[in-house]
């Protein structure tokens, strides 16, 4: 059966030392993951992983599957032969003889990387034969060292590998090799930029989504829904926990002072979150919260809402600006979504005049008079599982 042959380079991963073939190992099985419908082999060098695919499999398919992937900085559709220089030459200009590498292609140049060296010719003498073999080979092609219009890369290995139009990845490393955790995930613009990012660092998460029926429509449920499905690519996987929120929210306004609301709903979504995240063995909880943007978010206000947590909170978008944010979001393909008019609890429950600096006591306080930790297991009971 044809097998097309990808080289994927690695970037932080090839630093970790002793713990590095644990990352590769979680790399390796998170690409077969995304793979799984078509025969796959990963074989393991140092600084890169070589995967060879079915040949039926679609070549978008692989692109989007490693484009997708976390750990890669980047990758190469490319071909192998024995590392003689008369089978890398040949191989060289049967590739540069390619309609796609001459098509808007005037000037060229060779890179070689020599990691074997028992290879008689050093990196610069290889690429000054293959430049040469190439020229007289393609008589149109010109060599140009600094600005070439193609590259024709070329690593001495245990093979010879060849390739050019490199891709690049998403860098980072592997989802799941840092733990767990679990994301607070609304119907706005940050919360799935941070948990693209702390996946980005390796975390492996499930997301938890406050529905309050009928105050927030089956729009803003659909519209989470959609944004944890354009988060799952990254993910490999996501299940959405989706938390009936009425009755909370009800009793929060009943029971409260108007102006503490926001904080006290932050609150019980927090210990909801904490209670759901040890169910599912998550050891973090992940929330889009940025420092000082809306009252809730105020130093006073995240040191009360961290005080209901027994994990530890993530907040990797705590020092950006709000425009950072929103260049994150239009480039994983989430704001569009985010920007949709259906508001979700957060907003339609806001009072007008919210605490902005609150006393860590006299809210602690005000959540105790509540009485609302008995809701939350009818809550975690009647949530709603879509594994995406």
């Amino acid at each position: 059966m044809n097998k097309t042959l990808y080289l994927i380079k690695l970037g932080e991963i090839a630093l970790k030392g002793q713990n590095r073939g644990l990352f590769e190992k979680r790399l390796k099985d998170n690409i077969k993951y995304k793979l799984r419908p078509y025969s796959n082999r990963l074989l393991r060098q140092k600084g890169r992983l070589f995967l060879e695919v079915d040949g039926e499999a679609p070549l978008a398919t692989i692109h989007h599957a490693l484009a997708t992937t976390f750990g890669i900085v980047g990758f190469a559709r490319a071909i192998k032969c024995n590392k003689e220089l008369d089978a890398i030459t040949r191989s060289a200009i049967e590739l540069t003889s390619q309609e796609h590498f001459l098509e808007g292609t005037a000037t060229f140049k060779v890179e070689s990387r020599r990691s074997d060296k028992s290879f008689p010719l050093d990196s610069y003498g290889l690429s000054a034969h293959l430049g040469g073999a190439i020229l007289k080979a393609q008589e149109g092609l010109k060599v140009s060292v600094r600005e070439p219009d193609r590259t024709l890369y070329v690593e001495i290995r245990d093979q010879a590998y060849l390739y050019y139009s490199p891709k690049g990845g998403l860098g980072g490393l592997p989802v799941g090799s840092a733990g767990r955790g679990m994301l607070l995930l609304s119907g706005g613009i940050d919360s799935p930029v941070s948990g693209y990012l702390m996946a980005k660092r390796g975390l492996k998460l499930e997301a938890v989504y406050y529905h309050t029926y009928p105050y927030t429509s089956d729009e803003a449920r659909g519209k989470v829904v959609s944004l944890a499905e354009s988060l799952s690519p990254y993910l490999n996987s996501l299940v959405l926990h989706i938390i009936p929120f009425t009755p909370i929210q009800l009793h929060i306004a009943a029971t409260s002072p108007v102006r503490e609301h926001t904080l006290l709903m932050r609150a019980c979504m927090m210990r909801i979150a904490n209670l759901l995240a040890t169910e599912r063995s998550c050891q973090a909880i992940i929330t889009g919260e940025s420092l000082s943007q809306v009252a809730s978010q105020t130093v006073e206000s995240l040191a009360f809402t961290n005080s209901l947590s027994t994990l530890p909170v993530f907040r990797p978008l705590i020092g950006l600006d709000k425009g950072v944010i929103i260049d994150m979001a239009k480039e994983i393909g989430t704001y569009e979504t985010s920007i949709l008019p259906f508001d979700d609890c957060c907003t339609l429950f806001s009072p007008k005049h919210p605490v902005v600096r609150p006393n860590l006591e006299t809210l602690r306080e005000s959540y105790a008079k509540m009485a609302i930790e008995g809701l939350y297991s009818e809550a975690l009971e009647k949530r709603e599982e879509l594994h995406l």
